[in-house]
C-alpha cells in the first residue's frame, strides 16, 4: 500500500483488520507516527491496529499488488519508489483522482500490470496521525482496463472484500472513473469559483443556474470521451451540487481555503487539457482553473 493516508490508511487499515497481508510503504516521519499502530476513528469505531511499515529504500522484491493511494503531487515519485515492487506477476492498483495517473503508471509498468480503481470515503488524517472518517459509507470499485471478467480481477476482488466498505466489481471501470472525475470536477468549479458552499451559493440569485452550468461543462467532457454519464448519476450529482441549504463543499475547495497543497491541475487542469484536445468548450472549468492558479502565485 503505497501511501497511508486517509485514503491509504483507511482501506489498508480495514483489510489489515481482516487479516490480510498488507505492508504500507510511507516516508520516515509517517512511519515513525505508525510505529504504534494505526488508528482509526469514526462513527462505528475507535481502534489502534498493528501495521507493518517500509520504506522506499527497503523495497527490494515484488509484491503481488501494489495499490498507489497518494496524491497526484507525489505520483512520479511513488512510481518510481514502487518499481523494485512490481514484478511481472504483480497488478497496480491506484486510488487517484482523475484519469491522467493511468497514462503515467501504464507507461511505466505496462497495461498488463496495471487495473482501474475508485475509491470513496469521507476521512482525513488527524494532527496525532490517526485516521478519522467522518461518514460511515465508504465504498471501492476496482476492474480490468479492458472490462473483461479475468481470474485475476475476479481474485483480486475475493481478497479485497472484507467489511468496513462495499466492494464493487465493474464492468466499465474507465467510466466510473470518468464519472466520478466530472463530479469533483464540477464540485470544485461551483465551490471554488464562489468561495463557499452549495446552500450559500444555492441562496444567491442565479446561483443553481451557474451549477448546473459547472455540471453540464463537466459531462460534456466525458461523453466527447465516450463515457456519457447516466441519468441517474446525472440527477444525484444534480440534486447534492443544487441542494438548499447544504453545508457541501469539494475537497479541492476545503484544501485551498485551509492553505494546504491541492489537486487543482490534476483535478482541473487535466480536464480543461482534455477538453481542448476534445474539441469541448468549457469556460467555467478554464475560469476556476485560472483562479487556482492566481490563488497560487499569490500564496508563495
Amino acid at each position: 500500500m503505497a501511501g497511508a493516508g486517509a485514503t491509504g490508511g483507511y482501506f489498508g487499515g480495514k483489510l489489515v483488520q481482516a487479516g490480510r497481508d498488507v505492508t504500507f510503504l510511507v516516508r520516515p516521519r509517517r512511519a515513525a507516527e505508525l510505529r504504534g499502530g494505526l488508528r482509526l476513528a469514526g462513527p462505528e469505531q475507535d481502534e489502534t491496529i498493528p501495521v507493518r511499515t517500509v520504506g522506499a529504500e527497503e523495497l527490494d522484491s515484488p509484491y503481488d499488488l501494489v495499490v498507489v493511494a497518494v496524491k497526484a503531487r507525489a505520483l512520479a515519485d511513488v512510481v518510481e519508489q514502487v518499481a523494485p515492487a512490481v514484478g511481472p506477476g504483480t497488478m497496480v492498483l491506484p486510488f487517484l483522482n482523475g484519469m491522467a495517473h493511468l497514462d503515467l503508471l501504464t507507461e511505466r509498468f505496462g497495461a498488463d500490470r496495471v487495473l482501474g480503481g475508485l475509491v470513496k470515503v469521507v476521512a482525513t488524517v488527524a494532527d496525532d496521525g490517526s485516521i478519522r472518517q467522518m461518514n460511515p459509507l465508504a465504498t471501492m470499485s476496482i476492474g480490468e482496463q479492458s472490462g473483461e471478467r479475468t481470474p485475476r480481477i475476479e481474485e483480486l476482488f475475493r481478497e479485497l472484500d472484507v467489511p468496513g466498505y462495499k466492494l464493487t466489481l465493474a464492468d466499465n471501470i474507465l467510466a466510473a472513473m470518468w464519472h466520478k472525475w466530472v463530479f469533483i470536477a464540477a464540485a470544485g468549479v461551483i465551490t471554488c469559483l464562489m468561495r463557499g458552499p452549495v446552500g450559500d451559493i444555492m441562496a444567491s440569485p442565479g446561483g443553481e443556474d451557474f451549477a448546473l452550468a459547472a455540471i453540464a461543462e463537466a459531462e460534456a467532457v466525458a461523453a466527447a470521451a465516450g463515457h456519457p454519464v447516466p441519468e441517474k448519476e446525472h440527477g444525484l450529482s444534480v440534486r447534492m451540487l443544487t441542494e438548499p441549504g447544504s453545508s457541501f463543499t469539494s475537497s479541492l475547495y476545503r484544501d485551498v481555503t485551509a492553505g494546504l497543497p491541492h489537486e487543482g491541475e490534476h483535478i482541473l487542469g487535466q480536464l480543461v487539457a482534455r477538453a481542448d484536445a476534445l474539441g469541448v468548450d468549457v469556460p467555467l472549468a478554464r475560469l476556476a482553473l485560472l483562479q487556482l492558479r492566481v490563488h497560487d502565485r499569490q500564496a508563495r
